[in-house]
């Protein structure tokens, strides 16, 4: 009876592992020695650097947009320029899937940073810190947001203080926007 008690935990831990195993986004051939996104970049590059093909669509305006959907979990989005050029990206994670991706821009993995983390590895960046309201996708979470280099940095958390969304961009984007 003992063996099995001990069987049992063991494939449980095993399983724990199986389960909430990091993976690794695969982005490090579209980032630089300081870990940031390179832009410009090409849906070309991305897809060929995530083994992944694009997926392009419009809205409503006519708006080109390009996304890729990883078998780690991790799906970027991005607006798409002239000739497809990219200048800005986003990282998310579907809702229903409870996975932890490292290997993002900043050194950061979805799931595992926490905000407390973030302010600290950002301190020298002028942090705007907001509460996410019952109207956000992450409702009683927490939003980050500044300027790294050129480029303005979201950050978004849920009530539990993890990462949720990552989104680099040239402007800040406006929050009635879609």
């Amino acid at each position: 009876m003992k063996n099995k008690a001990i069987v049992a935990v063991i494939f449980l831990q095993f399983l724990a592992l199986v389960v909430f195993a990091q993976k690794n986004s695969g982005l490090g051939a579209l980032l630089n020695k300081k870990s940031e996104f390179i832009f410009p970049q090409t849906a070309d590059k991305v897809s060929a650097a995530l083994n992944v093909k694009a997926v392009f669509y419009e809205d409503a305006n006519e708006e080109k947009y390009a996304k890729w959907l990883c078998n780690t979990g991790l799906e970027l989005y991005c607006t798409l320029g002239e000739n497809k050029r990219i200048d800005d990206m986003s990282f998310d994670i579907a809702e229903d899937k409870f996975v932890v991706v490292s290997g993002l821009p900043y050194n950061l993995t979805m799931n595992k940073s926490t905000v407390e983390q973030c302010v600290a590895k950002f301190k020298n960046s002028k942090i705007k810190k907001e509460k996410l309201g019952d109207d956000s996708s992450f409702s009683g979470g927490t939003k980050l947001t500044f300027k790294q280099e050129k480029h303005y940095v979201t950050l978004l958390f849920d009530q539990e203080n993890l990462l949720k969304f990552l989104s680099i961009t040239p402007d800040l984007i406006d929050p009635a926007a879609n």
